[in-house]
């Protein structure tokens, strides 16, 4: 989703809290009619506390489609800055975070598309959607048919529903065929074991190196190895934010040696590790926890709606 800096106590959230007050999202598997399209539906409210924009910034390592209302978002894409406001957009992936700027605290609803969902939905490429947001209008929906679903009178997760139902009616309407397989394997693949042989990979998908690295390029925008690479340092971004069910020296092994990590950190966040971690932001931890809740499950690590291993007890829910 986003970060910023010592920004928890300007956030009042709706949709769940950590122990220590940041804001998190209600995240979980979607809709099992869309589930060939969509690896996580979330929503997430928290109501800003004072004036004023508070800055952070956007990172995912995955599709978006997202519906954004009451809120103003201007965001660095790749093709300069970007100003939303009660809307719903398409976002591709992320090779580095994106600069953002909001106020009027969060109202968000999303669905984490798989890769190559973008182009099997919308008709809309990954690869030139690398660092960038467009309007869903680019991938040939009227705006108003889904952020005209939002009403202040729905609960959060009755907004999200709608959405949910709303893409399950549109598969079956336009008969959309599902992603790519050995792209899913891809993204899998990441959240095993991102240190892993490329030639080894594609020898247990039976095909060849060359086929891994076009539908790499197709279905993510980026190499296989630089998403192995990304992979990496955001596994160590939830640690250093303790949304992470893995041992830090598990996760400290798989770079060469400390340089190497505080390189490829910096490459990614613009910062060292230790920078990161003295900065801790609310809303990269909440974007971080609903990937990590997603690699969990998509690794059958976690029952669906399971107590997280860097929780000690469900969500906690934040009251008006």
């Amino acid at each position: 989703m986003s970060s910023d800096t010592n920004t928890s106590a300007q956030l009042h959230s709706t949709t769940g809290v950590t122990g220590e007050g940041d804001p998190l999202s209600t995240n979980r598997a979607p809709d099992k009619r869309i589930r060939p399209w969509v690896s996580r539906a979330m929503v997430a409210y928290a109501f800003q506390q004072g004036d004023g924009a508070l800055s952070g910034s956007l990172c995912n390592d995955a599709p978006y489609l997202r519906s954004a209302v009451g809120v103003d978002w201007t965001v660095g894409t790749r093709d300069g800055e970007l100003e939303i406001r009660d809307e719903t957009f398409l976002c591709g992936q992320h090779s580095k975070v994106m600069p953002l700027r909001y106020s009027g605290g969060i109202k968000v609803a999303g669905l984490m598309l798989r890769p190559g969902a973008l182009r099997t939905l919308f008709g809309v490429q990954d690869e030139g959607m690398l660092d960038r947001i467009i309007p869903i209008e680019r991938g040939g929906i009227d705006d108003d048919d889904v952020t005209g679903l939002f009403d202040p009178s729905l609960t959060p997760t009755a907004w999200l529903m709608r959405i949910e139902s709303w893409l399950a009616d549109y598969v079956q309407k336009t008969g959309a065929e599902p992603p790519d397989q050995i792209a899913q394997a891809l993204e899998i693949q990441a959240f095993t074991d991102p240190n892993c042989v490329l030639s080894e990979f594609a020898e247990r998908q039976n095909v060849s190196p060359r086929t891994v690295e076009r539908i790499a390029k197709r279905d993510f925008g980026l190499r296989p190895s630089q998403v192995m690479r990304r992979a990496r340092i955001l596994d160590l971004a939830a640690q250093l934010c303790g949304v992470a069910d893995m041992a830090e020296e598990d996760i400290i092994l798989r770079f060469f040696d400390q340089a190497h990590q505080i390189r490829e950190f910096q490459t990614f966040f613009g910062m060292t590790p230790v920078e990161f971690q003295r900065n801790r932001s609310a809303l990269l931890t909440l974007s971080l926890e609903i990937r990590q809740a997603r690699r969990l499950e998509l690794l059958n690590r976690m029952e669906p709606g399971a107590i997280r291993p860097w929780m000690r007890k469900p969500l906690q829910t934040a009251t008006r």
